[in-house]
């Protein structure tokens, strides 16, 4: 039998039942879909993690000031970092930008309005390092910082919770028990998870170091830029030379410090996406397992419906292989259908669906993959029934009412 008789049977028999066949290609629909839309979603993330990493500067290194690994600092024994680090680092060739950073979270108040915010207390270079640019007025300079400047830069949240429509320029306002003068409004970046880099207020850090934190002598970090992408992993290995050196540290000694690059944030960011979305993925998976039992079943009532006529076929010559082939392609006609269909409906989902601040991304390979398994669905489980077809016997298919 040719094979696109073959086919034109098929879909007549497909068409003889459309009711019957609809409901059938409804599982393979909403698995394909929803494949689609949860492999999109999961891409969505990805690339939102990827954006987010880079929207906070580019080729930044970041030393804390203990290592994750050890335990010495749940008891404070582990060594702090000082300001004294942060200047020795500067020296570093390839380093561009340095700047200590002291962080708290405090609540802030101007007139009858306030709002709770974090505090970063930092150096002018920490716009730079992170990426941030200034919509009004001017970022505090090297002075100020000299001088234990009252001034601050606020985020463009920060200053709407508090001054609505009117421009903040000018005005004071009081952290804790200490008033700042505003000079500087910083340009949206957007929320992304937990962290909020419009809703924050930056300060001196000598300012907030001895006015907010009680002469605090510890940093809670210390951010560094470099010139290149190539000078990530030569600088953090002169970072972790120097600072082994100044903490005291013998040869053998654990890190009391911890120094992340950009990459290794992005290799990490990479690393948990990448299992989102299979994680979503294979959840969604399992509706396709369901769709695809769904097609057996109906498969197999359509052979049992059928005994006579694959009886009248055999009896006039049509071989095992010719009956095997026309139930398989009928199964997968009706699997590779649902899954166009399905994939049609995915990508719509994944066009209008939002999920917090971003959306699905559909790539083409994800579409390729879906009717590959959603055609591989039909021929697994269309293989049963179109098998026990082939092998009926002729007389016994004939005498069936």
């Amino acid at each position: 039998m040719l094979f696109w008789t073959t086919i034109k049977l098929a879909l007549r028999s497909l068409m003889s039942n459309k009711l019957r066949s609809i409901l059938t290609m409804l599982g393979m629909i909403i698995g394909v879909a929803a494949v689609i839309a949860m492999l999109a979603l999961g891409n969505g993330a990805k690339a939102s993690i990827m954006k987010w990493v880079s929207q906070m500067g580019k080729n930044t290194i970041t030393v804390f000031p203990h290592n994750p690994r050890i335990a010495p600092v749940l008891n404070g024994a582990a060594e702090p970092l000082t300001i004294g680090d942060a200047r020795a680092l500067l020296s570093i060739p390839g380093v561009k930008y340095v700047s200590p950073v002291v962080t708290t979270s405090m609540p802030v108040k101007w007139s009858n309005y306030h709002t709770y915010c974090s505090i970063i207390g930092c150096a002018s270079t920490y716009i730079l390092i992170h990426d941030f640019r200034v919509q009004s007025g001017q970022m505090f300079n090297y002075f100020d910082v000299r001088d234990m400047a009252s001034v601050a830069v606020i985020g463009p949240e920060t200053a709407t919770r508090l001054f609505g429509s009117q421009n903040p320029l000018g005005h004071t306002i009081t952290i804790g028990t200490v008033r700042f003068k505003i000079i500087g409004v910083l340009v949206p970046k957007g929320r992304h998870g937990w962290f909020d880099p419009d809703n924050q207020v930056l300060l001196p850090y000598t300012t907030a170091m001895t006015k907010l934190m009680g002469r605090q002598i510890s940093l809670n970090h210390i951010d560094l830029q470099v010139q290149h992408a190539s000078d990530l992993s030569p600088v953090q290995e002169k970072i972790q030379t120097i600072l082994r050196i100044r903490h005291s540290l013998l040869a053998g000694d654990t890190d009391d410090f911890w120094i992340s690059n950009q990459l290794q944030v992005i290799k990490m960011a990479d690393r948990i996406g990448g299992a989102f979305t299979i994680f979503l993925g294979s959840v969604a998976g399992i509706s396709l397992l369901v769709g695809g039992i769904g097609i057996m079943n109906i498969m197999l009532v359509t052979v049992t419906e059928r005994t006579r006529e694959i009886g009248i076929r055999k009896a006039i010559g049509a071989r095992q292989r010719d009956i095997l082939r026309q139930f398989l392609i009928e199964s997968v006609l009706v699997s590779l259908l649902g899954g166009f269909i399905g994939v049609g409906v995915g990508v719509i989902a994944s066009h209008y669906v939002k999920f917090r601040n971003f959306t699905g991304i559909v790539e083409p390979h994800m579409i390729v993959l879906a009717l590959s398994i959603s055609a591989g669905i039909g021929i697994f489980f269309g293989y049963y029934p179109a098998r026990r077809a082939a092998r009926l016997n002729p007389i016994e298919a004939l005498r069936y009412e």
